[in-house]
């Protein structure tokens, strides 16, 4: 099998990687047999002379190869046709703007295999980035924070060179008293709590955070979907049934809105699901958020104050609370603060993409060399210029119908 390292073609440019070059290395030596050719990159965050120090080919050309592996949209003029490609196609969703890019996987004859949807026999994912999102989001929210109320100036996460020198800069840092609501509790939550606790901010459970108006440190609590949901028929909570049907369910976040200096959105939303808190609501004198890192960066979604993703190097976006409209950051002390931005492992490319690769060869690549029914089935999205059987759903869509 001859494997392609695709340079990154989207715009703006992301600087991760599938496959670190010593990971490349790994592969080899675990599969002898497998070639990897690397298509030369100048925003690649391991550069080409740190792949070709490993002894792996720089080649402009990738036709010759089976299996090519990126990370964002492939550009549809790159791509090639009748091969396999691994990449987040942001496809399944029905996203309209990346209807033009399904269309073409199916005139190509492309083999698509999204990592979105590589999971277990559960429905478990197997790889992701949400870890490294959670971690850079909560980092944000404190640095927004800091720059709101100009009590302290954090480095920005992209202008560090990896995780260690991020977390160096926090070292120093003296936090006010602050309370923190931390929603969440799968990879993106855990990222974040990750970075809290290396900030040596104490965790307290829900009850505490609620009850006790003021501590003499900075807290934060973790809350699950319990902690905030309740059932429109006062039926008992069961995660399950929100799963599967969160409109059966309202939120109650107003006992956390009033408590919370900062609020850092890790929890996964389901349109259906309701929002946290309505926009009226953060009109009231009660709402005491005033900073917001929403790391799920649903537009429109489960905050009403996230209208837009911001960017990496323009990471905070003041809202209005009154008038509902966005205005530049920091620009009134009663104003929220919010942190949008939608490709936060960007920020610590080197980290995130060497934790990617190492769950790739652990999880993934095994199924990648036998006739697979199940892991790598199941994330096939288009194949022999069809969509497969369990993508179906999308053919209206591909079709422009719908």
């Amino acid at each position: 099998m001859k494997i392609g390292i695709i340079r990154e073609g989207k715009t703006p440019p992301d600087r991760r990687v599938p496959l670190t070059p010593r990971q490349c290395t790994l592969l080899r030596r675990l599969h002898p047999d497998v070639e990897i050719y690397v298509q030369p990159s100048p925003i690649r965050c391991y550069t080409d002379e740190e792949y070709a120090a490993e002894g792996l080919p720089l080649t402009e050309d990738l036709s010759h190869c089976d299996v090519l592996l990126g990370i964002k949209e492939v550009p549809i003029a790159n791509l090639i046709a009748n091969k396999t490609y691994f990449f987040f196609s942001h496809t399944i969703k029905k996203q309209a703007y990346n209807r033009p890019l399904l269309q073409a996987l199916l005139q190509k004859n492309i083999t698509m295999v999204d990592y979105e949807t590589l999971t277990d026999e559960k429905g478990n994912r197997l790889i992701a980035f949400g870890h490294y999102a959670g971690l850079v989001g909560a980092y944000n929210g404190i640095l927004a924070y800091g720059e709101k109320y100009n009590l302290f100036h954090l480095k920005p996460a992209h202008q560090c060179f990896d995780r260690h020198e991020l977390i160096f800069g926090l070292h120093k840092l003296a936090l006010p008293p602050i309370k923190i609501a931390l929603t969440g509790s799968g990879r993106v939550a855990k990222g974040a709590m990750e970075m809290l606790d290396e900030m040596k901010i104490e965790r307290v459970d829900v009850m505490e955070y609620l009850n006790q108006k003021q501590f003499s440190m900075p807290v934060y609590t973790q809350l699950s979907s319990s902690a905030y949901h309740v059932h429109k028929k006062g039926r008992k909570f069961i995660a399950e049934e929100f799963y599967s049907f969160p409109e059966h369910f309202e939120s109650h976040f107003e006992p956390f809105y009033r408590n919370t200096d900062l609020l850092i959105a890790a929890a996964y939303w389901h349109p259906k699901a309701p929002r946290l808190f309505t926009a009226e609501e953060m009109k009231r004198d009660d709402f005491r958020i005033r900073v917001i890192a929403d790391i799920t960066c649903d537009i429109d979604g489960s905050i009403p104050s996230t209208k837009r993703p911001s960017k990496i190097g323009d990471p905070v976006y003041d809202y209005n609370r009154f008038t509902e409209q966005l205005e530049p950051p920091y620009s009134n002390p009663d104003n929220v603060s919010v942190m949008a931005i939608d490709n936060l492992p960007s920020e610590l490319p080197r980290d995130a993409s060497e934790e990617f690769g190492g769950i790739f060869i652990e999880r993934i690549l095994a199924h990648l060399f036998k006739d697979d029914e199940g892991v790598i089935a199941r994330a096939t999205i288009t194949q022999g210029g069809h969509l497969t059987q369990r993508y179906a759903y999308l053919q209206a869509f591909a079709e422009g119908k719908e």
